[in-house]
C-alpha cells in the first residue's frame, strides 16, 4: 500500500505542476496579446533632423532642446529598426526621434517609425523640426518661420544657365511628381498655430545682431520674429541669390506662397505622412541659422566658407526659439486633447 500512495501523491504534484506550468503560459499569452492590443498612445510627435552629441549636457543640436523640455526627467525610450536614434515617449503622449538629414534618412526614418506596432500614430499631430537658412528678403537670423507648404526643390529637369536664353529660368517640373513636390499644410493648424506662439519672446544674440547689419534687406536687420511661409527642401543645400531665385520661383509654380525657409526634409516627411493619412495633423516648424547667400560684399564661396569669427552667430538661440516656439502648439494639443483628439478644431 505505502509504494501505492507515494505513486498516488507524486501523479497529484505532476498535475498541479503542470496545471500551474498551463496557467503561467496562458497568462503570458494574454499579456503579450494585451501588448499587442495596446499599443502606446502618441499625441504629438516630434521629429528633429541631428543632434551635435548627446542629448543633453553639451552643445545643442535640433533635437537637445526639445528632449530637456519633453523626455529628459522621465520617458520611456525605443530603439526602432530603420530608425537612426530611439524614440523616447513621455507619460503625457508627447514622443519624438532624431530622424537623419537629408530627404531619404529622415523619410525612411519616418516610415519605420509609423509601421512600429509598439505605438498608436492614428490621431497623432506631428511636428517637424530642425534649423534652416533664410533669404535675406524674408526673413532674418533666429527667425522662426511655420510652414504653409512644403515644396521639394530637386524634383523636375534643371540645367546649366549658359545652356538656356540668358536670365531665363533652369528649372522645369517633370510629369509624374505632381502629388509629391508640393504639400500645403492645414490651414487651420497654421493659424493655430501662429495664434499660440505669436507673443513668444525670442533669444537673440550680439553676434547675430551684428551679422545681420552685413545685409541692406529691411527683413535681414531686423530683430527675429515668429512667422508663416513656404519650406523649401533639397538634398543639395543651395546657396546663392541666383539659386535663392530659383527657389522662389518653384515655390510660386507650384501655388504656393513666399519661400521663407530652405531646409532638406520637409517635403519628402510629409509624403510619408500622406500615406499615412496624417498630412492633415503634419506641420513645419523652422528656425534661420543663416541667410541663404552671402551679402553684396562677398562671393557665394566666401559665404560658404567664412574666415574664423565671420559666421552669422544665433545658433543656440535660433535652436532654442525652436522649441519654445513649437512647445505653445505641443503643450496646447496635450492640454485639449478631448478637443484636439479627433482632429483640427475650429479657430475661434
Amino acid at each position: 500500500m505505502f509504494p501505492s500512495v507515494v505513486s498516488l501523491h507524486a501523479r497529484r504534484a505532476v498535475a498541479v505542476a503542470l496545471l500551474m506550468s498551463s496557467l503561467c503560459l496562458l497568462h503570458g499569452t494574454m499579456a503579450f496579446a494585451n501588448a499587442k492590443a495596446d499599443p502606446i498612445k502618441v499625441k504629438v510627435f516630434i521629429g528633429a533632423m541631428f543632434e551635435i552629441g548627446e542629448n543633453t549636457g553639451d552643445r545643442a543640436g535640433e533635437f537637445q532642446n526639445w528632449y530637456e523640455r519633453y523626455w529628459k526627467d522621465k520617458s520611456e525610450s525605443f530603439t526602432v529598426a530603420g530608425a537612426p536614434k530611439p524614440v523616447f515617449v513621455n507619460a503625457e503622449g508627447v514622443a519624438g526621434a532624431v530622424l537623419g538629414m537629408g530627404k531619404v534618412r529622415s523619410a525612411t526614418a519616418m516610415q519605420a517609425i509609423l509601421l512600429d506596432p509598439r505605438f498608436d500614430f492614428s490621431e497623432t499631430y506631428f511636428l517637424i523640426s530642425g534649423v534652416a537658412g533664410t533669404p535675406p528678403s524674408r526673413g532674418t537670423i533666429a527667425d522662426v518661420t511655420w510652414s504653409s507648404w512644403l515644396v521639394d526643390y530637386d524634383l523636375g529637369h534643371r540645367w546649366a544657365p549658359e545652356e538656356g536664353k540668358p536670365g531665363a529660368p533652369v528649372f522645369m517640373p517633370r510629369k509624374g511628381y505632381e502629388n509629391v513636390r508640393v504639400f500645403q499644410i492645414n490651414q487651420a493648424l497654421v493659424a493655430w498655430a501662429m495664434k499660440l506662439s505669436k507673443g513668444v519672446a525670442l533669444n537673440d544674440s550680439d553676434a547675430a545682431k551684428a551679422y545681420r547689419q552685413r545685409y541692406p534687406q529691411e527683413a535681414a536687420r531686423r530683430a527675429p520674429a515668429v512667422g508663416v511661409g513656404t519650406h523649401v527642401a533639397g538634398d543639395t543645400f543651395f546657396h546663392g541669390p541666383g539659386l535663392s531665385q530659383e527657389a522662389q520661383y518653384i515655390a510660386k509654380l507650384y501655388g504656393a506662397d513666399d519661400y521663407v525657409a530652405t531646409e532638406m526634409e520637409g517635403s519628402a516627411i510629409a509624403h510619408v505622412l500622406e500615406k499615412h493619412k496624417s498630412l492633415d495633423r503634419t506641420i513645419s516648424l523652422r528656425g534661420a541659422v543663416n541667410f541663404d547667400q552671402g551679402n553684396p560684399n562677398e562671393t557665394t564661396l566666401e559665404h560658404l566658407d567664412p574666415a574664423p569669427g565671420q559666421t552669422a552667430g544665433g545658433f543656440a538661440e535660433t535652436t532654442q526659439n525652436i522649441a519654445k516656439v513649437g512647445a505653445t502648439l505641443v503643450d496646447y494639443i496635450v492640454a485639449n486633447w478631448s478637443t484636439w483628439e479627433k482632429g483640427v478644431p475650429p479657430l475661434k
